[in-house]
């Protein structure tokens, strides 16, 4: 009986006290929003006496039950705002608050040093790119092409090749947005002017190999641009010789936009070639990059180009000599005829970006691109070639080219990404959709006549020594996607570094589904932080595009194009090492770095080289292999700027019928060297020194394959000296015109006659001669920069 009453009076205590409890809890809710009147989502509201916490949901709004007391400490977090506190005086039943958060106010930040470079994609400085002397006009194409493993031999193109790979093997994203480029093209003084305005980037990210796997299907390099948001209204323009641009941005609270304008004319530096005549080589070029941020959560994003470049050119006469001292052979040509190009791109993307917290973004990205190109030329030329020591007649004769080639190409991707960054690890994923539209429609043709006779010489019928026909409209979509973790850490005094990640893409045309797994992994050692290892490797592929897949058949030099559908990517399985080292001389900052790769390559669409035009066989014929060294000295030669000089070695051959040949792009030494100074006692004179040495690349006569590239060309050598002064600046920040330079630029500063091409005349015997076609002589370009 006692122990039932004893459970009896126990079990009334406690369920007064139950009842008791609830009566002294109360409900509290509302919102919570920032400087704007926005709401923050994932913000924390937590009560650290009653070991009780939420969270705020994605309208910013929160709901928590707690106990009642005299006063009760509720606070208010989010990383990058100041927290809040706020006491509530014996609260009972349904408490409703709004709590503002404000921005976190960052002290200056002093940078002591550059960042590590921990993964294969470099950030290069531009800082003073606009001041670089430029015979093309594209700056920052210009700038790769003085990095260690990246090598050209035209100043008139924009194009380069990275470690033995061609032109078409680099990948150029512009905001998360990979960047096309015409298909048509043929030399680089009908290329124009490239994509990329200098005065709208912010950021150049580049790799020259082992790029993670965000980046997409291609074999050589990644070239990663990031457009800059206008901070308030600025502008500037530029005139020179060579062309014009003009630059305004403007940005408020919420908006920004900027707009640029480039006009770029080759006609005076193409004065200087040997072939005269009348040239009309124009290209105009307009871009917008516009955003708007309604609030912290989400991000509109517009970005627009429109390209219109033309090639007019009629020539009239040219007389070449060249040879040996000993067997000097003279050329000239007559010319009748003339050559009309014109490519016209449109290119636009559209992104929205949705923050889920500080450390998670969804992106959606839709882009378009289109270009309407032709290239139509007829150009006759009567020759002679001589011996110009005794006058002895080598050939005689009249030739002809004729072109008329059309193109259409239209480009649409959707791209969906998201990003999640913890502590250690920043995981990202994407997807993208492809829908791709070519139509192409070309009919060239060349005839060659020596002495009287066609060339081929048959007896009993005119053959024309090339003929080519082709009409193609080709549908296809692609799927492409990717996964990635940047996992940071460390022990003891040793950083590591690892970049993992897998790719995966599918081709309607041709049903082949590739996967590529890449990795990179960069170490901080203890014993010293000045130095960074990095290793990295992968297999990366060569997604087979429009050109790729023309399968050309020659019979009695009459070529016939149809499309391969049985084609796959090229491959390569790529292997890295490479170190940096940081130092101080002279108190001023270096950093040495030395990069050894190797690339087995395999499934290889082997092509020939005509000028920067490339054309494929089609098929997938060759293995081969790339191996080199790549050495980079980076720092202040001068105190105050930046210059370096870097050194590349490297081979690379391809083996095709069994036999070993070099690649197109073996190029098996380069040196460049960029240097910049200011004048004693004044920093309003700036001086850039550009010079380059590179080995001169296999070629051989034309419509013969590759098994006949047995020559190689001189070596590339040029020098480019610009100078400039700041004639006028603002005493204060208020000033509308706060700069203006004025700038003298002395192109091919030696006068050097490079080697481009060749042109080849053949004799009644089919015997057949190299006649060099030179690059541009030196140029002097005057130009001003005004700057608001």
């Amino acid at each position: 009986m006692k122990q039932r009453t004893k459970r009896y009076i126990f079990t009334l205590v406690t369920f007064l006290t139950s009842l008791m409890c609830f009566a002294q809890s109360f409900t509290l809710k509302g919102k919570v929003i920032d400087d704007e009147g926005n709401a923050l989502e994932l913000a924390t509201v937590s009560c650290v006496e009653q070991a009780a916490v939420t969270m705020t949901n994605l309208k910013g709004e929160f709901k928590m039950t707690l106990q009642s007391a005299d006063s009760v400490v509720v606070k208010f977090s989010m990383v990058g705002y100041n927290s809040r506190t706020r006491v509530l005086r014996n609260p009972k039943n349904t408490q409703t608050i709004q709590i503002q958060l404000h921005n976190m106010e960052l002290e200056g930040v002093t940078i002591t040093q550059r960042r590590r470079q921990t993964e294969q994609m470099e950030q290069l400085d531009i800082k003073n790119i606009k001041a670089t002397p430029s015979a093309s006009g594209n700056a920052i194409e210009e700038l790769i092409q003085q990095q260690a493993g990246v090598s050209t031999h035209n100043e008139l193109s924009s194009q380069y090749n990275v470690r033995g790979g061609s032109f078409d093997e680099n990948f150029v994203y512009i905001n998360n947005v990979e960047v096309y480029r015409p298909l048509l093209i043929r030399s680089g003084q009908q290329e124009g002017l490239s994509i990329i305005n200098p005065d709208m980037v912010e950021k150049v990210g580049f790799s020259s190999g082992g790029f993670a796997a965000r980046y997409g299907d291609k074999m050589s390099s990644a070239l990663d641009i990031t457009y800059r948001r206008p901070k308030a209204f600025e502008a500037s323009a530029t005139a020179s010789l060579l062309g014009a641009s003009a630059f305004v941005g403007t940005s408020n609270k919420n908006f920004s936009m900027s707009h640029g304008l480039r006009y770029k004319t080759n006609r005076y530096l193409l004065g200087s070639l040997e072939t005269t005549g009348e040239y009309r080589p124009n290209q105009l070029d307009y871009q917008t990059y516009i955003t708007y941020e309604p609030n912290k959560r989400w991000t509109l994003e517009l970005l627009g180009n429109i390209s219109e470049n033309h090639y007019n050119f009629k020539p009239k006469d040219r007389e070449t000599s060249f040879g040996t001292m000993e067997d000097v052979k003279s050329f000239k040509v007559y010319f009748d005829g003339q050559e009309k190009d014109i490519f016209r791109t449109l290119f636009a993307t559209a992104a929205i970006t949705r923050h889920l917290g500080d450390s998670t973004h969804i992106k959606l990205l839709w882009s378009a691109f289109k270009t309407k190109e032709q290239e139509c030329y007829d150009i006759q030329g009567q020759y002679w070639l001589n011996e110009s020591q005794n006058a002895e007649q080598l050939g005689v004769g009249t030739y002809a080219e004729h072109a008329r080639n059309y193109l259409t190409g239209n480009v649409q991707s959707l791209k969906l990404m998201l990003n999640h960054q913890l502590r250690q690890h920043n995981i990202e994923a994407g997807l993208t959709l492809k829908w791709e539209h070519i139509k192409e429609q070309s009919r060239e043709y060349e005839m060659r006549d020596s002495s009287g006779y066609s060339i081929p010489h048959t007896g009993n019928r005119l053959d024309l020594i090339y003929a080519l026909s082709s009409k193609q409209d080709i549908k296809s979509k692609r799927i492409e996607g990717y996964i990635q973790d940047v996992y940071r850490w460390h022990h003891d005094e040793t950083y590591f570094t690892l970049n993992y990640g897998l790719r995966f893409a599918h081709w309607s045309f041709n049903k082949e589904t590739i996967l590529s797994p890449r990795l990179s992994l960069a170490i901080v050692p203890a014993f010293n932080q000045d130095i960074v290892y990095r290793f990295a490797t992968g297999i990366y592929y060569q997604a087979p595009f429009y050109k790729e897949l023309r399968d050309t058949t020659t019979t009695t030099n009459i070529t016939v194009v149809t499309l391969n559908k049985n084609i796959k990517s090229q491959r390569s399985l790529q292997f890295i090492a490479a170190m940096d080292y940081r130092f101080r001389m002279k108190d001023r900052p270096y950093k040495f770095t030395a990069e050894a790769y190797y690339k087995a390559l395999s499934n290889l669409i082997p092509y020939n080289v005509q000028n920067v035009k490339i054309t494929y066989y089609g098929q997938n014929l060759c293995s081969g292999y790339t191996a080199g060294l790549d050495l980079k000295l980076y720092g202040e030669f001068v105190p105050g700027t930046d210059s370096w000089i870097s050194l590349s070695l490297m081979s690379t051959k391809q083996k095709m019928n069994g036999q070993w040949i070099p690649m197109p792009t073996d190029q098996r030494y380069a040196i460049n060297l960029h240097f910049t100074d200011y004048f004693p006692g004044t920093e309003r004179w700036k001086m850039t020194l550009r010079l380059a040495y590179a080995d001169g690349l296999p070629f051989g006569a034309p419509h013969r394959g590759l098994e006949s590239q047995n020559f190689r060309a001189p070596a590339y050598k040029r020098a480019d000296i610009g100078m400039s002064y700041m004639a006028y600046q603002a005493l204060h920040e208020r000033k509308t015109l706060k700069r203006i330079w004025l700038g003298v630029d002395c192109l091919n500063l030696f006068g050097i006659s490079n080697v481009n091409s060749y042109y080849w005349v053949t004799d009644v015997s089919n015997n057949q001669w190299a006649v060099p076609n030179y690059l541009t002589g030196r140029q002097i370009n005057g130009k001003i920069t005004v700057e608001f």
